[in-house]
This record gives structure tokens, C-alpha cells and sequence, in this order.
């Protein structure tokens, strides 16, 4: 019998993906042994900063890479939006798995929809994305930094330390969470991040059983779309101290793609939105990285970055 080794890390989301890949490849592959190499990233270790000032996303991916190029692992599973576009040499991210529901979700023991929330309510998120298009639609609201996995955050919002606060929807309901807070409401408005709702599958290059399995598990649409959406991601160079949106979709034989980059306090906004025949359309996050480019995205980027997370930072002399 031959054996798959998955990296993952060992938060209880992680592990849900994990597992999930697991029954996947079993079910797939009955002549394969899948077991799981649990790890703690830096990311889950440091929780009194946002993740831009350690380093970003990839604080949740290292260790896992690491890992794969040791050898200790084959495959790393991960929230694909928390993948930077730069993959390490020796690996690739290979397959991406079918998307699920993207939407943000807010939830509260108090308010019963966004709409309700008074004057000066404070709302929790570490997502300067979620918090760009809130105070755009809401510039009374205080939003407050929230950091911890997802138990901790829900329980802060029990506590009364937030009048609501504002997670992935996918994550609640794959934890079963969601029946636990009195009042819920997807958030329309909020265009998602780059890869909300994938999983990633990273894999060592030449690794043909790793390939096999990575084939076996990706969905073509959603592989397509989220590629757009890194294309646009790398060349417009965002990182994690960016306020950007991006998603593309697919409807019938077109695909569309339309992002939001703007200042954290949401007071300005630049918008925009292609679409193409989808075999026409592979370029296309490209295409829009360099037309919001020509309308001074970079500049805004610039901004954005100089001001976020400034209650974090030390006066410089």
C-alpha cells in the first residue's frame, strides 16, 4: 500500500480541511495510507499582532512548506486564501478544490442585522479588506482589531468586548458554529478575498503519487477563477496590509472578475470589473491589475500601506 503524508496545521479549521482531504483520497484511493504530519505555524503562535506585521500569510504556510521540502510531508492542505502567490521552488500548488459559499458573515448577541447596528457600535475584524468596505458603507462604526482562532473570537464577542463582529462564513459552518449566535446575516455588500472558500493543494514537484491525488481532487472552475484572481493579487503586488477585494466567477461560457483596492477607513475607493469569453479570458486578472494601475492604484496601495495598523507601530524619532 502506498502512503500520503499531508502536512497540516493543527488549528481545529486545519484540521476539519485536513480530514476532509483525507476522506477524499481514501475514498478515491482505496490502495492508498493517507496520515496527517499536525504542526503549529508562527501564524497561529503570534496573536497580539495583526498578520501584516509579522510577516503576512505566509506565516500559515512555512512550516508546512518546510516540511514538504524535508520530506516529512507529500501535500499540504490549505485555506487557499491564505496561500501568498510565490510558491517556493521544489513545490506547486497543484489543485484547488471545488468552492463553497464566500460570503462574510456577521454575527452578534445584540444586533439582529448590520443594518441595526446603533451609532458608534464597535465591530471586530483584523481584515483591513472587511474593514475598507464596512467603513465605507458604515464610516460611524468603530472597527476594532480582533486576532485569535475562531473559538477565541466568538468568545470575545460573548463577552461584550464587540457589538458584533465579522468572519468567513465557510469556516463557521464547517466547525458547526453558527447555531451558537443568536443573530447572523450574510453581508452582500462584501466582495470576498482572493481564494475565500478553496482549499489549496500544494504538493512536491515530481511527486507522482502527490500529483495523482492533486488531479483527482481539483476542480477546473475553480482552479481557473482563483488564478485570475492571483494573477491580479501578484502583479498589483498586495500583500497583507492591502485593502483589496477580488473575485472572479464564472456564468455560462463567460468569466468576470471585479476587485476594490482602497484606504483602510474606506473614504476612498477604486473599483472595477472585466469579463471575457472564459476561453478568452485567461489573462484577464492581469488585465485588470493593469487598468486599475493606470488609475492610480499603485498610489492608493502606497497610502493604504503607510497608515494601517498605526496603533501598533512606535513613534519614529
Amino acid at each position: 500500500m502506498q502512503k500520503l503524508v499531508i502536512a497540516t496545521r493543527e488549528s481545529q479549521l486545519a484540521l476539519w480541511q485536513a480530514y476532509h482531504i483525507q476522506d477524499r483520497v481514501k475514498e478515491l484511493f482505496s490502495d492508498v495510507e493517507v496520515v496527517l504530519n499536525k504542526m503549529t505555524s508562527k501564524g497561529d503562535k503570534i496573536l497580539d499582532k495583526p498578520l501584516a506585521l509579522i510577516g503576512g500569510k505566509g506565516h500559515f504556510t512555512k512550516e508546512l512548506e518546510d516540511a514538504m521540502i524535508e520530506g516529512s510531508a507529500d501535500i499540504a492542505v490549505h485555506s487557499l486564501k491564505d496561500v501568498p502567490t510565490f510558491i517556493p521552488e521544489g513545490l506547486e500548488l497543484a489543485a484547488i478544490t471545488k468552492r463553497q459559499d464566500q460570503s462574510d458573515l456577521f454575527l452578534s448577541h445584540k444586533y439582529k442585522s448590520f443594518e441595526d447596528l446603533p451609532k458608534g457600535a464597535v465591530v471586530g475584524t483584523t481584515s483591513l479588506r472587511r474593514r475598507m468596505q464596512l467603513l465605507a458603507k458604515r464610516p460611524d462604526l468603530v472597527v476594532k482589531d480582533l486576532r485569535g482562532n475562531v473559538n477565541t473570537r466568538l468568545r470575545k464577542l460573548k463577552e461584550g468586548q464587540y457589538d458584533a463582529i465579522i468572519l468567513a462564513y465557510i469556516g463557521l459552518a464547517r466547525l458547526d458554529l453558527i447555531k451558537d449566535i443568536p443573530f447572523t446575516q450574510k453581508l452582500s455588500f462584501m466582495i470576498p478575498p482572493m481564494g475565500q472558500a478553496a482549499l489549496g493543494i500544494e504538493i512536491v514537484k515530481g511527486n507522482k503519487l502527490a500529483k495523482k491525488v492533486a488531479d483527482a481532487l481539483n476542480d477546473k472552475d475553480t482552479f481557473f477563477c482563483t488564478k485570475l484572481e492571483r494573477d491580479f493579487i501578484s502583479k498589483i503586488g498586495a500583500g497583507c496590509s492591502a485593502p483589496v477585494a477580488v473575485n472572479a466567477v464564472i456564468n455560462g461560457d463567460e468569466v468576470s472578475i471585479k476587485a476594490l483596492i482602497g484606504l483602510v477607513d474606506g473614504s476612498k475607493i477604486l473599483s472595477k470589473s472585466l469579463s471575457a469569453k472564459i476561453e478568452d479570458g485567461e489573462n484577464l486578472g492581469n488585465e485588470l491589475a493593469d487598468a486599475m494601475i493606470n488609475q492610480g492604484a499603485l498610489e492608493i496601495l502606497k497610502e493604504a500601506e503607510e497608515n494601517a495598523f498605526k496603533e501598533y507601530r512606535p513613534d519614529r524619532i
